[in-house]
């Protein structure tokens, strides 16, 4: 009975991998160098490295804004987004004969070191990830769908892994990887010994799959997560002025930006957004002292023309879906600890793309043996059935005489 449990085990722990496996590693190698995209970034594109020889302090969003209007006097800037220190901030916006563009601006030197106007490396390696560049069809993607369901595979192999792994505990003290007794008993103890050392791994990477997936959902039932930020009231706005033109905000960027850190002292925005029409805001959302909440935790938003925080939002206030929603890109992409965390996510994402290759290569490898004897058997039943046969006509003709 033993036996035919182990079986049973190993043929479902088998079937989370393998039947797609294609899909799965490919996701996992998408998302182990989604991981350091910005750091490959800064290494193939000079442009994008936020040099300070001199020790400059940054500039707020409001001068970087001011910079690239500057430069670009018909352009309108929509977004100011900052990363990494070593990093330029970008910039985003449009103009008469750039309908989007990226300017990449040293946030030290007010320098624009470059001009974007197509998909970023790192845009495109999350959503090669994330949704496998699967089209959106209003509020859902059949890609962001199926990357999800891999939290489900990852989790059953996972456990029906460690179920068949027998006191795998032992990989930690006794680590086994037998180089001299071929190919299969090498991948065999590799494969073991790579998930019994990425359990936690395994076991935080599914966790934040499966609430993406329960996010998917919720996006796809038309149920928002995060409150709409709320719009001027008409009865607000000012008049319009003489010859028809609109007045323009009485609230600045940089008065904004204040009123940001008077109300959250240890705000440090990472995303700010100026306001598209008369009735938007202004949207500033950054990162303080919760290390294990995103770069967009912390949020005020400022009406342009009373300067009144008309919404906020922080860690204190977040009920318990929007937390979740908050923590779960820190912990899948290991932002939490900067550079440092990004490394021990990227060395055990690697682990993980060869767990799947390693699993592929031993069903492989028994797939074809497996095939080997079934040959082997029906030629063995095959000659015998054809011996079988002339001794049947040896005593018929035997009989005859």
């Amino acid at each position: 009975m033993s036996k035919l449990s182990n079986r049973f085990w190993f043929q479902l722990h088998g079937w989370c991998s393998l039947p797609i496996w294609v899909i799965f590693c490919f996701v996992c190698l998408t998302g182990t160098i989604s991981v350091i995209s910005h750091e490959l970034t800064w290494l193939t594109n000079p442009a994008s490295r936020a040099t300070n020889p001199q020790n400059l302090d940054e500039k707020p969003a409001s001068e970087l804004v001011s910079i690239v209007e500057k430069a670009y006097p018909s352009a309108k800037v929509s977004t100011v987004m900052s990363f990494e220190s070593y990093l330029i901030n970008a910039v985003i916006f449009t103009d008469s004969d750039k309908p989007f563009a990226i300017a990449y601006v040293n946030q030290y030197t007010g320098e624009i070191q470059e001009i974007n106007q197509s998909i970023t490396f790192v845009n495109f390696m999350r959503s090669l990830h994330g949704w496998l560049l699967f089209p959106w069809h209003h509020n859902y993607s059949v890609g962001y769908y199926l990357v999800c369901a891999m939290a489900v595979v990852m989790l059953g192999a996972l456990i029906t892994g460690l179920i068949i792994y027998k006191r795998f505990w032992r990989a930690f003290t006794q680590p086994k990887v037998r180089l001299k007794q071929g190919k299969k008993t090498l991948l065999a103890d590799l494969h073991r010994l790579a998930g019994v050392w990425s359990i936690w791994f395994l076991m935080l990477m599914s966790l934040t799959g499966l609430w993406y997936l329960v996010q998917a959902i919720l996006w796809h039932a038309d149920y928002n997560i995060e409150p709409h930020s709320p719009i001027v009231a008409i009865e607000q706005l000012p008049q319009q002025q003489e010859g028809g033109k609109s007045p323009l905000p009485t609230f600045s960027l940089q008065n904004a930006l204040t009123i940001a850190e008077d109300k959250f002292p240890d705000l440090k925005n990472t995303y700010v957004m100026l306001p598209e029409h008369n009735r938007d805001t202004y949207k500033i959302y950054g990162e303080g002292d919760f290390i294990f909440y995103d770069q967009y935790a912390y949020g005020v938003i400022v009406d342009p023309w009373t300067g009144a925080v008309v919404d906020q939002r922080s860690p204190d206030d977040m009920t318990t879906l929007q937390a979740m929603s908050h923590i779960a890109d820190p912990l899948h992409y290991g932002t939490i600890g900067g550079i440092w965390t990004k490394i021990i996510w990227f060395i055990f994402g690697v682990l993980l793309t060869g767990m799947s290759i390693t699993g592929f290569l031993m069903w492989g490898s028994r797939t074809v043996k497996a095939a080997r004897s079934s040959t082997i058997t029906a030629t063995d039943d095959i000659t015998a059935e054809t011996q079988h046969g002339k001794q049947n006509i040896t005593l018929t003709k035997q009989e005859i005489r």
